[in-house]
């Protein structure tokens, strides 16, 4: 007989399932799937740990949360950081002042958001694409949100909800951090192995 049965051996049931035990409970996981750690899933392939379920960054500003992870496994120190290459050309992401000024050719904050005003675009904002135009203007919406979205998406941004594009975090700084969060780290032994500690 069991306290409990958690449905899911990813993140939160691993944390739950640790917890209860630890405060003797007996405690059943099950998974759909044939692994642990749900989408964070990480299989050693040719001694690389590969994300099968595209890549995850452990992040937190929870100093607590933080000393709890790492009683399962060793974190490397990790700041995620990411390029685009568009038409050739190398930008920055997410969006900072950086970016403002490899996308317009200036190097001058005012000058930068003149040129982004100026970029905007009048539109109903009710879809991605018209809060998008309405928001960051047409350079940075051609060169940052449409192509990849509409490739994951399957849709065009015409026809996706504007709260989509919030999860793009545009910065008024040249931080070029994609997370803000104060610890960061990739397991260095991989999710998989965390979970399962």
């Amino acid at each position: 007989m069991y306290d409990y049965l958690i449905v899911g051996a990813g993140l939160f049931g691993s944390v739950f399932a640790e917890h209860a035990v630890r405060d003797g409970k007996k405690v059943l996981v099950i998974d759909k799937r044939k692994h642990v750690a749900g989408n964070c899933y990480t299989e050693s392939i040719n001694g690389i740990d590969v994300h099968r379920y595209g890549a995850h960054i452990f992040h937190t500003r929870s100093k607590d949360i933080w000393h709890y992870i790492r009683k399962f496994g060793f974190l490397l120190h990790y700041r995620h950081r990411v390029k685009a290459n568009y038409k050739d050309r190398i930008y920055t992401f997410p969006i900072n002042l950086t970016t403002l000024y490899e996308v317009y050719g200036v190097c001058d904050l005012e000058k930068a958001l003149k040129a982004l005003e100026a970029d905007i675009e009048k539109s109903n904002g009710f879809s991605l694409e018209g809060f998008a135009l309405r928001t960051v203007g047409r350079k940075v919406y051609e060169i940052f949100v449409k192509g990849y979205t509409e490739k994951q998406w399957g849709l065009e941004c015409s026809e996706l909800p504007k709260f989509i594009l919030k999860r793009i975090p545009i910065r008024k700084t040249h931080d070029d951090s994609y997370f803000s969060d104060w610890y960061q780290g990739i397991p260095a032994e991989g999710y998989t192995r965390i979970i399962e500690n």
